[in-house]
Order: structure tokens, then C-alpha cells, then sequence
């Protein structure tokens, strides 16, 4: 008796924080039968029935990317630059031009289902005190580059679907990912190189500043990675869907996970300082990222938990914790992006 060949799924930006969990939840999944996935620079590490091949977003060709994605039943696009932050061109050729080419070569190639990487970030300013669902608007901070990104792609996925009905599209719109070999990653991006992972450890951080806004929703990567999952296997599944989990973190949580006391900051104080050092190229966060920061909405995942079927596994304290504690060990995995001090 014959069976179906399971499902192909082809992953760009597979080597990092996102894409090595998305990639390891498609290999534990039997309805897959081959995950390829897409990465500038090709790694040390290999999952069941996963292959790789090497591809930029902004300097391969549609036609390379259409024969990547030949024959496969989705496409999952995780694919972004969060540096230089410093050169907003740089970042729009990778973020915004590199997805406009993964879109249409998935047109081309007649991929069923399309499944993007959005975020929180595309959220325009919302409130603290209760959650939003996915009709809050997707606008953006406009002077935060990574918000106009995200919110400029919503755009064009608004006018890409109507174009090619056959698709399947869905937009994960995720709150801010942590796991524990994600940390040297992580850090390198948002606090720079000169910033140290011990930093993290319990006593070692004397305060954590109580700033006005500062109140934000986490998710374990491998919790997002089940939504990816679920977003390009179930069919029928289309549209945002919002992931997060509880609870809403702030200064008291932070302060009691790092075991520091909580100091009232005013905004702009902290803002000024890190303008400053963004100015003088001392941390890679701009001081529009920290705005940006400060104005997201609070996620309502419903929608998520009812037509996905998705429940995150950890809390958002479970995911910080898990950072934490890699950010001391200098935790990492055999892939580029992600290589910490503690992995041969």
C-alpha cells in the first residue's frame, strides 16, 4: 500500500533564534517530510530530514529563490536584520526589498501557503492596560526603522493576498522571543559586544529602572515555534494571529528575577543617556527603538489559542529566565548567528 509523502517546508533565515526552533519543530513533525532551510551562512548542525542551502534575501535573484521554493506545499519567512541600526538603508534592502523577492517567488513557484514572521513592533501605539486583538492598527512607530519595516510589510501582504487567492497567507505577529541558547545572539544585537553576559546574573545588577511604558509581553521561542508549525500545516489556517505569553513583564518582575530593587527613571532621562550612547556607537539600540518600546499594546492571543490550537508551554518569566541564565553561561548553537563563548 502506498503512502503520501509528507509535507516540504522550505525556512529562510533558519540558522537563528527563530528559525532553529521553527526548524526543529517541523523534524519532530510526522506530517513532514523534508524541511530545507535558507541561510546566508551554512551551519554545524543537523536536524532530522533537514537540508541546507545558502541564500541572501537581498542578493539573490527572484529565480533563485522561485527554485528554492519549487515544490514546496509552505514557506515560512523569518528571515530579518535588526543591525545596523545606525544605516536604515541597509536594513530596508534586507528587511523590506529581501521580502518583497521571498513573496514573489513564492507566487511563482505556487506555494500553497505562506507563513511570515511579523511582530508586535508592527502594532501602532496601544495601551498597557488591556489587551489588543489583531484589528489594532498595524502602523508602527514610524521613527523606529523596525517598526516601519514590519508595519510596511503588513501593507504589502494586504495587497499581495487579494493578488494571489490560491495562497494560503499568515502573519504570526509574536512579542519578543527568549531562549537560552539564543542569549549570545541576543545580546550581541541589542547591547553590543562590549556589554557582558554576567551582567545577568542575580545581585550582580543593583536596580532595575521603573520607567513609564516600560511594561512588555515575552514568549519562549520554542513556543513560537509550535504557532509556525501549526500556521503552515493546518489547513485552512489564514491571517494574523497574535503569540505571547503571560504575564506582562515590567520593572518588578525584571527586578525580582535579577534580585535587585526597583528605581523610579523618568523617560526622558533614560532616553537621553541612550541617545548618547547610541550616538558615540556604544550599544546597537536606537533611541526610536526604545520609544517604540515604550508604546507597544498589550496582545490578545484568543484568536491563536482557538484556531490554532496553540497554548504556550513556558511563562514569559520561564523565557527571561532561560535568557538569563544563558547570557551567564554564554550559551549558543552551532550556527553562525547563534555561536556563544560556551559552544565549541
Amino acid at each position: 500500500m502506498s503512502t503520501q509523502p509528507g509535507k516540504r517546508v522550505v525556512v529562510t533565515g533558519a540558522t537563528g533564534n527563530v528559525g532553529t526552533s521553527v526548524v526543529a519543530a517541523l523534524a519532530e513533525d510526522p506530517r513532514v517530510g523534508s524541511v530545507l532551510g535558507l541561510a546566508r551562512r551554512l551551519p554545524q548542525w543537523s536536524p532530522p530530514r533537514t537540508e541546507w542551502a545558502q541564500a541572501d534575501v537581498e542578493k539573490d535573484g527572484d529565480r533563485a529563490f522561485t527554485a528554492h521554493f519549487d515544490g514546496a506545499d509552505a514557506v515560512i519567512h523569518l528571515a530579518w536584520a535588526f543591525q545596523p541600526t545606525h544605516d536604515p538603508l541597509a536594513t530596508w534592502r534586507t528587511n523590506v526589498l529581501g521580502s518583497l523577492r521571498v513573496f514573489r517567488a513564492a507566487a511563482a513557484a505556487r506555494v500553497p501557503a505562506l507563513v511570515y514572521a511579523s511582530s508586535v513592533g508592527a502594532y501602532s501605539p496601544g495601551p498597557k492596560d488591556r489587551p489588543v486583538d489583531e484589528s489594532w492598527p498595524t502602523h508602527g512607530w514610524p521613527e523606529a526603522a523596525y517598526c516601519r519595516e514590519k508595519a510596511y510589510l503588513e501593507r504589502v501582504l494586504d495587497a499581495f493576498e487579494p493578488r494571489n487567492p490560491a495562497m494560503r497567507v499568515v502573519r504570526l505577529r509574536t512579542a519578543f522571543l527568549f531562549k537560552e541558547t539564543s542569549a549570545s545572539e541576543q545580546l550581541r544585537i541589542f547591547a553590543g559586544r562590549l556589554v557582558p553576559g554576567r551582567l545577568a546574573s542575580p545581585k550582580v545588577v543593583p536596580a532595575v529602572p521603573d520607567i513609564e511604558g516600560l511594561l512588555f509581553q515575552a514568549l519562549h521561542t520554542d513556543d513560537a515555534a509550535d504557532g509556525y508549525r501549526r500556521a503552515a500545516l493546518g489547513d485552512g489556517v489564514h491571517g494574523a494571529f497574535n503569540l505571547a505569553a503571560d504575564p506582562p513583564v515590567g520593572a518588578r518582575e525584571l527586578a525580582a528575577l535579577l534580585d535587585a530593587r526597583v528605581v523610579h527613571l523618568p523617560r526622558l532621562a533614560a532616553r537621553t543617556a541612550l541617545a548618547a550612547a547610541w550616538t558615540l556607537h556604544l550599544v546597537p539600540s536606537s533611541p526610536q527603538l526604545f520609544d517604540a518600546f515604550l508604546r507597544l499594546p498589550l496582545m490578545d492571543c484568543t484568536r491563536a489559542h482557538n484556531e490554532l490550537d496553540w497554548r504556550p508551554r513556558y511563562s514569559a518569566l520561564d523565557a527571561l529566565q532561560e535568557l538569563l541564565h544563558g547570557l551567564r553561561e554564554g550559551a549558543g548553537m552551532a550556527t553562525p548567528p547563534m555561536v556563544g563563548r560556551g559552544v565549541a
